[in-house]
């Protein structure tokens, strides 16, 4: 089923590509079985849907797990229907987080915006004093993070919306900020890691890099896990900053892992998805299609044993997680920067052609799209039966 925005508003965006541009069962059986069951399941890699899946209620921050699984606990309903619009005012490239019945998204012209989930009303709305790029916000209790293209880290009052603190970095933000151990970790283009009391924005420690830390982090067992634009993938301990070991994944690299047991996925601009093997501190194996060499810059999903992606050559591509064979394909038209979002068994990804489709995530089957007029770089929120996404036409999309 393909809807759009133009059939239910009556109008399409004509500035589409200038705005694109821009930016268990018990039984008994003998132990030899056991063993073996036991030896292989620690062998491969973990599946994310389920226990690192996001809660069915709540999106809280980029990716929506700490270790990036893009997965999500949501029941969504079968065949979308559009429920609201918000007009932000400028393109959006920031993805939303849902919390407690409230949307937070970043807009293109430094706003940052608080919407109610259930009628697309303003709650709040904060200025940064800065553009907002691809930097997306995560919600604590009390509080929304989010950096900008200035530098600075804003904390704000998830009440009201009001200003608690800013930390200044030495140059702009696209990284998207992540709560760890009582501290905001985000990259900054100055080359730096931050971790940043989350309290009061004092810095508790930075880790220099050789190059932009455009990548979100991703946390697992007091670890943080950064791909860089330095070539060098980096585990760093959350406490105290101390790099605890390296891979060189030989690529530049602006995608964020999705990290689960010993295993990170991402793909890099050298044409490739990689596969690291944390244990072994390498290179597990590496996806790559000869006939089409394009970079990807979306950040991957894992459920089911798939590594999910989108590819600047216009293709969602499912990967076996153990093999790095490919599962299956999907064309788009147009270039695939959105990163997916896998709930109950459909992929929900944006692509610069300016549709938000659903695909079987098994099978890679289209279930459904919905033309926005308008390129989509920004990722999907899933949580509470809703799909929020942004477009380069500064709407912020609900579907339910």
């Amino acid at each position: 089923m393909i809807q759009s925005r133009e059939m239910i508003t009556g109008h399409r965006d004509t500035e589409t590509q200038r705005q694109f541009e821009r930016r268990i069962l018990c039984v008994s059986v003998p132990l030899w079985l056991v063993a073996i069951w036991f030896i292989a399941s620690t062998a491969l890699p973990v599946r994310a849907q389920g226990q690192n899946a996001t809660p069915p209620t709540e999106w809280r921050q980029f990716r929506g797990t700490p270790g990036l699984s893009g997965t999500s606990g949501a029941t969504v309903a079968s065949t979308l229907k559009l429920l609201w619009t918000y007009d932000a005012g400028d393109v959006i490239d920031s993805s939303a987080a849902i919390v407690d019945g409230v949307v937070y998204v970043g807009g293109g012209n430094g706003d940052l915006l608080a919407l109610d989930l259930g009628t697309g009303k303003l709650r709040w709305k904060y200025t940064t004093g800065n553009l907002i790029g691809e930097s997306s916000p995560t919600v604590s209790r009390d509080a929304v993070y989010i950096g900008d293209l200035g530098g600075l880290v804003h904390a704000v009052r998830i009440q009201d919306g009001t200003r608690l603190w800013t930390f200044k970095t030495g140059t702009e933000i696209k990284s998207s900020p992540v709560l760890a151990e009582g501290v905001v970790l985000i990259g900054s283009y100055d080359g730096h890691l931050y971790a940043l009391d989350a309290g009061t924005g004092t810095l508790r420690w930075k880790v220099q890099t050789k190059g932009q830390v455009h990548a979100t982090p991703a946390v697992q067992n007091g670890l943080a896990f950064i791909a860089g634009c330095d070539a060098i993938f980096r585990a760093i301990r959350v406490k105290d900053g101390r790099e605890m070991y390296q891979i060189e994944s030989g690529a530049y690299t602006g995608a964020s892992p999705v990290v689960a047991g010993d295993r990170a996925y991402f793909g890099t601009f050298n044409f490739e998805v990689l596969a690291l093997d944390l244990k072994a501190r390498r290179i597990a194996w590496r996806y790559t299609q000869p006939d089409a060499q394009f970079p990807y810059y979306s950040s991957a999903a894992l459920d089911g044993g798939r590594v999910i992606v989108g590819g600047r050559d216009k293709v969602v591509h499912a990967i076996d997680a153990a093999t790095g064979k490919s599962v299956w394909t999907f064309a788009t038209r147009a270039r695939v920067d959105s990163s997916p979002v896998v709930a109950g068994g459909r992929v929900y990804i944006g692509s610069g052609d300016g549709r938000l489709y659903v695909l079987d995530s098994a099978s890679g089957k289209k279930l459904w799209e919905f033309d926005a007029g308008a390129g989509i770089t920004a990722s999907p929120a899933v949580a509470a039966g809703k799909v929020i996404i942004g477009a380069q036409d500064g709407r912020v999309y609900a579907f339910g």
